[in-house]
């Protein structure tokens, strides 16, 4: 009897599904409650912790309708054999334009070019919700629906330009590389990892946005003093015009070697003082000092790798095909895709571990910022982008530890205070 890949894929979305539900149940507790952390009490208005708990609460049943939906569309599509389906229309639309079946490649390019093009019809309609009603009733859209059709148009041409010579090197690797096929595709996806980080905030990011130096002054002085303190090799200092989309707020560096880059949200220069903006930087710039960057990149070397090994055993998994309704055919690229969704449960692991070292990241940050005198700074900064931001004032403590990439704001404030007094 073959073994029930299948139904064991779906079974585990199922479970998935019910224990991200309960942890959303659990938070949904926490956003309910009348009043805000002790902690925060004195930081948030009454008429602030309303409105930040009314957002919160609409995001939340957002993502319920949103996450219910996914998978729901995502079970009845593998339980109707959708995949198998969807690559025979890509053989026929091949066909009609004069290829034959054998043109493996081109027919892999359609593939995934029409099943990206169902992604974005699914999720075009919640972006629109998520964006024009649930952001927009709280304050935080600035987009108009020209300029989010714009976005789509550009992401959807980025899509037409990079997706098919990405897919093609892969399925060309995945048929013609045999034994050290993991080795192959784990150094093609270093070698796209690398390009895109170095196009991305050059080439893609200004579509989107526009970036202006920083004006001259007494921020860009902070900065600058702040940056040749650390010896921080700043080349440019940009300020990026996110409020033509959101009043949310955020900083963040690129750039590799001696080419570093600052870019700065001119919400958060509205929203903060310049030693706050300074303050958050800081922050920043511990990640760089503390090798945050490189240590993340290079264990998502090593996960790549790992997987890509373990790719090697599924295969050619007697039945595996079979399973999922490849019953003509075993396109090589399916075998991948395949493999993507049995390796769920691992996904599943690797993500909490990576969350979790993610939060121990973000508290150095902030003690290499309160070792340099930035602690009440950095409080007054992290109060006022959570008030701003309406981030959750209550959170489930089960709930951030799955989910969460960055503690909790009362976590943070209590791991700065405690730096602050052995600093002392």
């Amino acid at each position: 009897m073959p073994f029930p890949y299948l139904q064991l894929v779906v079974q585990f979305s199922l479970s998935v599904y019910a224990l991200h539900t309960y942890l959303d149940v659990r938070q949904l507790r926490a956003l309910q409650r009348q009043k805000p952390p002790p902690q925060l009490a004195e930081h948030l208005t009454d008429e602030q912790y309303k409105k930040a708990q009314a957002y919160n609460i609409d995001k939340w049943w957002f993502s319920f309708y949103s996450n219910l939906f996914s998978t729901t569309v995502t079970i009845v599509l593998l339980t109707t054999w959708f995949m198998p389906k969807l690559w025979e229309t890509s053989v026929a639309v091949a066909v009609h334009f004069g290829y034959s079946r054998s043109h493996e490649v081109l027919i892999t390019i359609v593939y995934n070019l029409l099943d990206a093009g169902k992604d974005i019809l699914l999720a075009v309609p919640f972006s629109l919700y998520s964006t024009f009603v649930v952001e927009q009733r709280h304050g935080f859209n600035k987009q108009t629906l020209a300029i989010f059709i714009k976005d789509q148009v550009i992401g959807i041409a980025l899509g037409l330009v990079f997706l098919p010579p990405i897919i093609a090197a892969v399925t060309l690797i995945l048929k013609n590389t045999g034994p050290l096929v993991a080795l192959y595709l784990w150094f093609f996806i270093l070698v796209v990892s690398l390009f895109m980080m170095t196009i991305y905030p050059v080439a893609i990011a200004p579509l989107f946005n526009k970036f202006t130096p920083l004006p001259e002054g007494s921020l860009r002085n902070k900065i600058e003093a702040l940056a040749g303190s650390l010896k921080f090799p700043l080349t440019k200092l940009f300020l990026i015009d996110g409020s033509t989309r959101s009043a949310h707020s955020n900083a963040y560096m690129y750039g590799f070697f001696k080419n570093k880059r600052i870019v700065l949200f001119d919400t958060l220069v509205e929203q903060c003082k310049e030693e706050e903006v300074t303050a958050v930087l800081a922050h920043e710039l511990g990640h760089w000092k503390l090798g945050h960057t490189p240590k993340n990149f290079l264990l998502g070397q090593v996960v790549i790798l790992s997987q890509m090994s373990l790719f090697t055993f599924f295969r050619a998994a007697p039945g595996l095909f079979e399973s999922f309704g490849f019953l003509k055919q075993q396109p090589v690229f399916m075998s991948i895709v395949l493999f993507q969704l049995l390796q769920g449960p691992l996904d599943e692991v690797i993500g909490l571990l990576i969350n979790q070292l993610s939060r121990r990241y973000e508290f150095q940050a902030d003690d290499f910022a309160v070792k340099l005198g930035h602690a009440p700074e950095l409080r007054e900064a992290l109060k006022k982008l959570d008030s701003n931001n309406k981030s959750a004032p209550n959170v489930d403590p089960w709930y951030s530890a799955y989910h969460y990439s960055h503690p909790p704001l009362v976590e943070r404030l209590n791991a700065i205070d405690t730096a602050s007094k052995k600093g002392k």
